[in-house]
């Protein structure tokens, strides 16, 4: 597996308010995003802002163009995106049933290709519904979770939504690595065989942070415990 030491991207949150717009764009909509997701995703600084050095996401009640709640989905696209490297991204996780917070991304190419064949490398999933089970994950033509052969691991991490922890993820030509705390936890290897219908991560790829809302995995929402709030500390990238 590769060393990655140069730091190319340090996400800034030094000034409270809005987050840095040369570093994230917001991505706005009710597009259910392909999984019945139940949220409205908009630019409000109810749903992003930066205060005391921290990015806050929060996903509220709200009622707004037909839909129950708002949140917010950040992106590098179009800004910072990378080819392999080290992506070190420190958080505490939202807390509640509905509450799907993701660290994850795709390729700046998507829409050439289409989901799934694009490829998407999920860092980090929670579903509220199994507190503290932490989900990493690459989807591919081949493997995907439509056809229940995505390559993922799961496991169990101790107050996820209580206290901050090191999301990590190292990436080059033959190796995505997955660590939680700087301890490794899954690894998946491109193999002699595979076309890019099975490793598509050869291309740029760019960073999303978003909360879902209920949706096929999300399902049913406790709004006893909204709203929900994921609250990122760090990232920083490698190459």
């Amino acid at each position: 597996m590769k060393v990655f030491n140069q730091l190319v991207f340090k996400a800034d949150f030094t000034q409270d308010g809005k987050p840095n717009e040369n570093q994230f764009s917001h991505q706005i909509g009710a597009h259910k995003w392909g999984n019945r997701e139940e949220q409205y995703y908009t630019d409000s600084l109810d749903n992003a802002f930066i205060k005391d050095g921290k990015l806050h996401l929060v996903a509220k009640k709200e009622t707004i163009h037909d839909t129950k709640y708002t949140s917010a989905r950040l992106t590098t696209n179009g800004k910072h995106s990378w080819t392999y490297g080290r992506f070190e991204i420190t958080a505490k996780l939202p807390k509640g049933k509905g509450s799907w917070p993701a660290i994850w991304m795709l390729p700046d190419q998507m829409r050439l290709y289409g989901w799934p064949k694009c490829g998407e490398i999920d860092i980090m999933e929670h579903v509220g519904k199994d507190q503290d089970m932490v989900h990493f994950s690459l989807h591919t033509k081949t493997y995907n979770h439509v056809k229940g052969t995505h390559r993922t691991a799961y496991d169990k991490f101790s107050q996820v939504s209580d206290t901050f922890h090191k999301y990590t993820m190292i990436w080059d030509e033959n190796n995505i690595v997955f660590f939680v705390d700087d301890i490794q936890q899954a690894s998946f290897q491109k193999e002699i065989k595979d076309t890019f219908d099975e490793w598509p991560f050869d291309q740029p790829f760019h960073l999303i942070l978003n909360i879902a809302v209920g949706g096929t995995w999300g399902g049913t929402v406790d709004e006893t415990m909204l709203p929900f709030e994921m609250v990122i500390e760090k990232i920083e990238i490698f190459q």
